[in-house]
């Protein structure tokens, strides 16, 4: 979604990805236009470096990928176990800086995981050098192992416990371009630096040293020497006097790194390292980096003002030349179709997109209530146009929703596409949307609150779920064309007046071409709904959609949050482990919803659970497809197969933490996922 430009002082300015063509798309500029808008972008970005030119934050710069030759035995299990593991790692990082963890239970498949950031970075720093290298280590998959070098950070998984490795055959070293320093004594200065360091490093209680030399008036070096943890003392000093014997060979380069399995020594003529003693130098830093973020945004924003007030102004153009994909002409048919609506009579029917009218929120847009002349209902979503999918998004919206009908999906009735921003307009739904229903805060003073609570009985649960399962094995298998969702949960099914379920929000959602297996896609959903095979290879199936209606099926039943249900319960654990912990022990009924107890038999509710426990399997080849689901949850008489174990059944302690990106990964490694609040939802998409 964003690419950085470098500009001087070596600061970076973030500004939206192929500028030019989003102009094109959108406005049809001419390319005087673009050029005037390109150059006052860097003329602020500029501004803005200047203030930033000391705030280089390289720490997630790679420095190594190493990957090992072996192959995994069980790729889809070891793949699970590895995700989470991380999961784990990356709790543990938040909290301290180092984290340690094992998953699985055959030794075959079972994964382990550890991961450090070197002291110099503050937490938030680590945090995200933890997210950089969480997107790197994967690339090594199915490999048995691999290991990760960034700036800041180490991230390690294998197949049996390396913890107390030191050293082994795959320790490198990366040094910088050699024969680039002249001053006389750089070699003593630095062999001199690296001694003190790696003798002092494993005496330190964090097994951390840093410091820096000055070789003249003009040149300085600066180094630091850091083991894992995991290490004893010993492991330490033989960790470090290795890298020692090692980095001296990158003399008389200006920089040089040893990557050992259990240590780093590195140093460089730059400043890589904030002082630890310096907060105050931290402090200003990450004021500098707020100063870059905040003229960026302000930047952005006089672009994007510019260029609509242009755009509004300049006379309509003719000619595919200046479109060349040929969104004009996608748009001038759907102006002339039955489906078109016009852009005043859609915000006087919001009253001006009142927010007294607002019902909901994905991660594309805002819905608003809106009411026709005719008295005709009307549910209307104003597309966000600040990003670069708003083009693709909307098309795709428009285009595979008109294509579907079925009882079970939310109709499109049209759209807007000649006023200043994308409308979508759908039936209107009276009784919004499922987690309205499940998990907000009720006031049993007030009567409709009191409503909601008792309205969703057993039956009209069990009504919900099966018009769900049915709308997707539509969509699946029955639609003129295969569709994946990738983003069912209880906040898009909406419930019309008599509590029936229609699936909504298909602006993520993706078709198949005839006899092809899977889409290799930017990763997209809501986190906590994501199969682990998605997450970790992007590789799109309609299994991923069983998974996410499993996890549906399980709020349902429980009554909780899936991505909030960590810190609800007594002992730490996600839904997902919850349940799988009750099917083990036979005590399911044990997490029912209590407002269901007493309204069905435990067979029943115990059969139901056990449908989401098979739609949740770690391996997606186990999951059935959405016509059998449909089977086993109207089907009374037959046996359900039993369900093998779930993936993150063994994450504990605090919710779940994003990986650095609803980007559009939207969303912050020190934030707890997005969760449905207000009938608000957030979506997230992460190019791979």
């Amino acid at each position: 979604m964003f690419e950085k430009k470098r500009l001087r002082h070596g600061a970076y300015f973030i500004l939206p990805k192929s500028l030019n063509s989003i102009l094109i798309h959108f406005l049809r500029p001419s390319p005087q236009m673009v050029s005037s808008i390109s150059t006052l972008v860097l003329l602020l970005a500029t501004i803005s470096s200047v203030t930033a030119a000391t705030a280089n934050d390289n720490y997630t710069t790679l420095l190594s990928l190493n990957c090992n030759g072996t192959r995994a035995v069980n790729t889809q299990s070891f793949d699970v176990n590895f995700v989470d593991a991380m999961e784990i790692i990356s709790q543990e990082i938040a909290s301290s800086g180092f984290g340690m963890a094992e998953s699985g239970e055959n030794a075959t498949d079972k994964a382990y995981g550890l991961g450090q950031c070197l002291n110099y970075l503050s937490n938030v720093d680590c945090r995200l050098c933890y997210s950089q290298s969480r997107v790197q280590l994967p690339l090594c998959l199915p490999s048995t192992s691999a290991r990760v070098y960034l700036n800041g950070c180490f991230l390690r998984y294998g197949n049996y416990n390396f913890s107390e490795e030191a050293v082994d055959d795959l320790d490198s070293v990366a040094c910088g371009s050699s024969g680039n320093v002249t001053e006389v004594g750089f070699r003593d200065g630095a062999n001199g630096l690296i001694q003190n360091l790696t003798n002092g490093a494993y005496e330190d209680r964090d097994y951390y040293k840093e410091g820096n030399a000055t070789i003249s008036s003009d040149v300085k070096i600066y180094g630091v020497a850091q083991c894992w943890r995991s290490l004893n003392k010993s492991g330490c000093r033989d960790c470090l006097e290795k890298a020692r014997e090692k980095i001296v060979g990158c003399f008389p380069a200006s920089e040089g790194a040893a990557l050992n399995a259990g240590c780093v020594v590195r140093y460089s003529m730059n400043p890589f390292y904030v002082a630890s003693s310096a907060s105050s130098g931290s402090s200003s830093a990450t004021r500098r980096r707020a100063l870059v973020a905040t003229l960026s945004i302000i930047a952005a924003v006089l672009v994007i003002g510019a260029a609509i007030l242009w755009g509004r102004r300049r006379p309509p153009t003719n000619g595919d030349s200046e479109n060349p994909d040929g969104s004009s002409e996608i748009l001038r048919l759907i102006s002339e179709s039955h489906l078109s609506f016009k852009y005043d009579d859609l915000r006087k029917a919001t009253k001006d997109f009142d927010l007294g009218n607002k019902i909901g929120q994905g991660g594309y847009g805002s819905v608003y209530k809106g009411t026709l002349p005719d008295g005709r209902e009307i549910a209307v979503k104003r597309l966000f146009i600040n990003t670069t999918q708003w083009l693709d998004q909307f098309f795709n919206e428009v285009n595979l929703i008109s294509q579907v009908q079925h009882k079970n999906l939310v109709k499109l009735l049209g759209c807007s596409v000649e006023g200043p921003e994308s409308l979508l307009v759908y039936e209107y739904l009276c009784n919004t949307s499922l987690d309205r229903f499940l998990f907000e805060p009720l006031d049993l003073t007030l009567q409709s609150d009191s409503f909601r609570k008792k309205a969703l009985d057993w039956g009209k649960r069990s009504d919900i779920l099966v018009g769900t399962a049915e709308g997707l094995a539509y969509l699946h298998e029955a639609s003129e064309v295969r569709i994946i969702h990738r983003d069912i949960k209880a906040s898009n099914i909406l419930l019309d007046e008599r509590l029936k379920p229609k699936i909504a929000d298909f602006g993520l959602a993706r078709y198949f071409a005839e006899g092809q297996s899977h889409l290799s896609t930017g990763l997209a959903g809501t986190l906590g709904y994501m199969a682990p095979e998605y997450v970790v290879h992007g590789q799109l199936t309609e299994k991923a959609d069983v998974y996410s209606y499993g996890i549906l099926v399980l709020e349902v039943l429980t009554g909780k949050k899936s991505n909030s249900s960590v810190s609800s319960s007594t002992e730490s654990q996600s839904l997902i482990s919850q349940v799988w912990g009750h099917f083990n022990t036979k005590t399911l009924i044990q997490v029912l919803d209590l407002d269901l107890q007493d309204q069905c038999s435990e067979k029943e509710a115990i059969n139901v659970f056990q449908v989401g426990l098979l739609c949740t399997q770690a391996s997606p080849n186990l999951r059935p497809p959405m016509w059998k689901v449909v089977e086993m949850l109207t089907s009374k008489s037959k046996d359900l197969p039993l369900p093998t174990q779930p993936p993150f059944v063994n994450v504990k302690g605090v919710e779940l933490r994003s990986s650095g990106s609803e980007s559009s990964m939207k969303g912050s490694s020190s934030s707890k996922f997005p969760v449905s609040m207000n009938r608000m939802s957030l979506s997230i998409m992460q190019g791979r």
